[in-house]
């Protein structure tokens, strides 16, 4: 071995006593008896030792990561279910005059007797360590204490339905929504909710498409196709709004007599 590759293996080692230097000056101030207590040890046995301790290490960063994102997912759950709540209020104030509605969080224990994952359950007591549920309370009156929604008829079913939709898409709009005859159930006195659907379309850059055989969305709508069946063939053509009116008024006609 020649002078040049002696001076490089030295200066490889040199580099690496600083390395392992600075390793140990970072583990700050050990304890006096640390190389004692460890000096009789031998050296395969002081590489598990190692071994295991670098190993519990990465299980503790790893599970101190999950946690990390397990608090911000519930951070980023509470926060999205405050802002629908909110505009839940809002919305339903608009559509049920005189009326108020409101989303909680509440928690179940696992097992519970009343657990039945129906979204139609009452509340129950707060429980700190159960999983999360969700109840909507709603008072169509503003009187009296709120409902649940299986203590409601299917108008007004329907009402709470479109208003969580309206207020979810006031925190998170969507660029298209398809609705599947909302209106059949809806009370006269409810159906306010085809006028916030036009004001959506025109403030919000929102497409709506729905199908209907009432009067309400079809004088609110900006093009109507019909749908009509010839052997066994569906055929779509756009058709005038007088048109869609006349046959809804024949429709409703007929199903009365």
């Amino acid at each position: 071995m020649d002078l040049e590759q002696l001076m490089r293996s030295r200066r490889m080692h040199l580099d690496k006593q600083e390395e392992c230097m600075a390793k140990i000056r970072d583990l700050g101030s050990l304890p006096a008896g640390a190389f004692a207590t460890y000096k009789l040890e031998n050296k395969k046995q002081l590489q598990k030792m190692l071994y295991d301790c670098n190993n519990n290490v990465n299980i503790y960063r790893e599970e101190g990561l999950h946690l990390m994102l397990v608090i911000r997912k519930d951070e980023s759950i509470e926060r999205t279910f405050n802002g629908v709540a909110r505009h839940f209020r809002e919305v339903f104030s608009e559509l049920v005059q005189g009326g108020h509605g409101h989303l909680v969080i509440m928690r179940k224990k696992d097992g519970h007797a009343a657990d039945d994952d129906n979204d139609e359950d009452g509340p129950c007591e707060p429980d700190p360590e159960g999983r999360i549920e969700k109840y909507i309370g709603v008072s169509f009156t503003g009187k009296g204490e709120t409902q649940s929604m299986k203590q409601l008829s299917g108008g007004q079913k329907t009402v709470v339905a479109l208003t969580l939709i309206f207020a979810i898409q006031r925190c998170d709009p969507a660029p298209f929504y398809l609705f599947d005859e909302i209106d059949a159930a809806l009370d006269t006195q409810f159906r306010t909710a085809v006028d916030m659907i036009r004001r959506l379309a025109d403030t919000a850059d929102t497409q709506f498409t729905a199908t209907t055989f009432r009067p309400e969305i079809v004088k609110v709508a900006d093009k109507i196709y019909g749908v009509t069946h010839k052997n066994r063939v569906s055929y779509v053509t756009l058709v005038s709004k007088q048109q869609a009116l006349h046959f809804i008024g024949h429709d409703q006609t007929r199903n009365a007599s």
